[in-house]
């Protein structure tokens, strides 16, 4: 045996790389700096030296984190991603007696306003709609919950779609302030949008034409400068979405398409592609959004057909990102091709913007 530089670190390399059969806890893994190396050694291309070990402690790494990121308790690895039918079927399904007791009545009129609603608003919701309009706002009072198996499976399918990652994530942690909500805990940033806000964002990353779309916005929120907590953000949006649907703004639109959750969706998708598109080429930042979520309510309530025409140009044109760069100003065509790379997450912002209605960047 070798007294030398070499040999003297050889065994302690061996004791970090598990042997075959063996796996170290993950805390482990993280301390002695093998997680980072093993990420690194992934990005690397082929046939750059990586050796056979340091794959093997890789996969062998990537069982562990499954097995022991927990989803309140349970493993996060064993909760298949869920699609927004599945998580929708669940809801129908399920007893949300407690939650429809919550819903508000329509925004009711009185005096001139009413009278002036009566002649020249739009039409109502019709009868057979009605209760697909309750269902969603039933679900828009219903709280994340720990012991609902499909809540956890939605968190974690949004979680996975937006890191691109393959595995979960522990319940709680600050991995969720990276992803844009507030805390530790995403469930305290539902106030007013409940779990409709998580299956909002389940459909915006699940559906294929909207997914490069989620991607790219989320890019934008982690940019040096112009970041955003997207998940924050798309709560206010949802918030927006679901007082236009109390106002009955949505009424004509879904009448003509006969659904109420599918324009609602929709809609969300259109205000959020809006916000992307004004946020990235007239290079706003997180001082700018009150501003901006107080017009893009605007729009949502008075225009809400054109929105849906922006989207559905934006679908049909290109399912990809690049689809996107087609700025208001032409001039707008710098500082932005940056949004792409790996720039840390600065933070979420603490302001507390008051809007009208019932949308607010918590």
């Amino acid at each position: 045996m070798s007294g030398g530089a070499g040999g003297s670190e050889r065994p302690e390399e061996r004791q970090r790389v598990p042997p075959p059969g063996k796996s170290l806890p993950i805390s482990a893994l993280r301390q002695n700096g093998l997680l980072q190396a093993l990420v690194r050694g992934a990005e690397q291309p082929a046939g750059t030296g990586i050796s056979e070990e340091l794959r093997r402690a890789q996969e062998e790494w990537e069982a562990v984190e499954e097995i022991q990121s927990g989803l309140g308790g349970t493993s996060a690895g064993a909760a298949p991603p869920i699609s927004f039918n599945e998580a929708l079927q669940y809801f129908q399904t399920a007893d949300l007696s407690e939650c429809r007791k919550k819903v508000r009545a329509t925004v009711r009129r009185q005096g001139l306003a009413a009278l002036v609603r009566f002649l020249f608003g739009p039409p109502r919701l019709q009868p057979q709609l009605q209760g697909e309009r309750e269902l969603a706002l039933a679900m828009a009072q219903c709280g994340l919950d720990d012991n609902e198996r499909v809540h956890m499976r939605i968190l974690q399918t949004i979680y996975k779609k937006l890191t691109r990652s393959r595995l979960g994530c522990p319940r709680y942690g600050t991995h969720w302030e990276e992803l844009g909500f507030q805390g530790a805990d995403p469930g305290t940033d539902l106030r007013g949008t409940g779990m409709l806000g998580l299956m909002q964002m389940l459909y915006f990353v699940m559906d294929p034409q909207t997914l490069p779309l989620a991607q790219e916005i989320f890019r934008l929120s982690q940019h040096e400068t112009q970041n955003f907590p997207f998940c924050i953000m798309s709560v206010n949006i949802t918030r927006i979405v679901i007082q236009a649907l109390r106002e009955e703004r949505l009424s004509r639109e879904c009448n003509r398409r006969q659904q109420v959750i599918a324009v609602l969706n929709d809609l969300y998708a259109a205000a959020f592609l809006q916000l992307y598109r004004v946020w990235k080429w007239q290079h706003k930042t997180i001082a700018d959004s009150g501003f901006l979520l107080k017009e893009l309510e605007l729009s949502t309530k008075k225009k809400p057909k054109q929105l849906l025409k922006s989207l559905e140009a934006y679908v049909n044109r290109s399912p990809v990102a690049d689809g996107l760069q087609q700025p208001s100003p032409p001039s707008a065509s710098t500082g932005s091709s940056r949004a792409g790379e790996e720039i840390h997450f600065t933070g979420v912002c603490d302001l507390q913007v008051e809007l009208e209605g019932e949308a607010r960047l918590i």
